[in-house]
């Protein structure tokens, strides 16, 4: 796959998914800038893949990404591909949840990525070539129980993305989704073992999936192996949801 020196941004890469992230574009050898909030696990980011650049950056300050993506275009002398992996849940049943939880969701998982590619894209099309993927969830395809917030962002990252595809396609900047369903990360340790049970049990693979299942999907969407795939989402659930 061609991905050597691509110069590429992964927000959310602190996390379990950007983890793997990292890791999969480091090993073939991409320019890489890795964003999150939280400075201690960037920081151990930088310690195990030393070439990489780190940006602090909070996802809900709408008004500064403009600046963000030219910061970043700078700092890479370009940009080729962008993975949109970061997101927040505050979930509760929808009776019980605020409009204040609410909207913090929808900013941050949905508006925050719209503007990332929106910026982004402006880039791309002087460089008349780009690659975009946006992580999305299973839950925006199911919907789920306390998660309505959560469930809304994630189908409209879904929606948006196809129009993004349609208005972009013919300047060779592809625009997918990866909708990934129970990965094994910190947020699922934390499910109890009684309800992880019931949960392997839907899942035909009958297992959680892993950081690199997703990362794996990743890569490809992003190298030239998928040139011709635009405007789809590829779901990674081991048959927990079949579209």
């Amino acid at each position: 796959m061609d991905l050597k020196d691509k110069k590429i941004l992964i927000t959310g890469a602190t996390g379990g998914i950007g983890n793997c992230l990292v890791e999969k574009f480091y090993n073939f050898g991409s320019s890489i800038v890795a964003s999150g909030t939280n400075e201690e696990k960037l920081n151990n980011l930088k310690k195990k893949f030393p070439n990489i650049h780190l940006e602090k950056f909070k996802l809900d300050e709408h008004d500064k990404i403009e600046q963000f993506i030219e910061n970043i275009n700078k700092k890479l002398n370009g940009l080729d591909i962008l993975v949109n992996n970061a997101g927040i849940t505050l979930d509760n049943l929808s009776i019980r949840l605020s409009e204040e939880n609410w909207k913090k969701v929808l900013d941050i998982n949905l508006t925050s990525s719209f503007l990332m590619c929106k910026y982004a894209i402006k880039k791309m099309l002087k460089n008349k070539y780009g690659r975009i993927i946006n992580i999305t969830s299973i839950v925006g395809h199911t919907g789920n129980l306390g998660q309505a917030n959560y469930a809304a962002s994630k189908a409209g990252i879904i929606a948006f993305s196809k129009s993004l595809a349609i208005e972009y396609g013919k300047k060779n900047i592809n625009v997918n989704c990866v909708s990934p369903g129970f990965i094994k990360t910190e947020m699922t340790d934390k499910i109890n073992d009684e309800f992880k049970k019931i949960l392997i049990n839907k899942i035909p693979k009958g297992e959680l999936g892993r950081g690199e299942d997703v990362s794996n999907c990743v890569a490809f969407l992003a190298s030239n192996m998928a040139d011709y795939i635009n405007g789809e989402t590829i779901h990674v659930n081991g048959g927990m949801y079949m579209a």
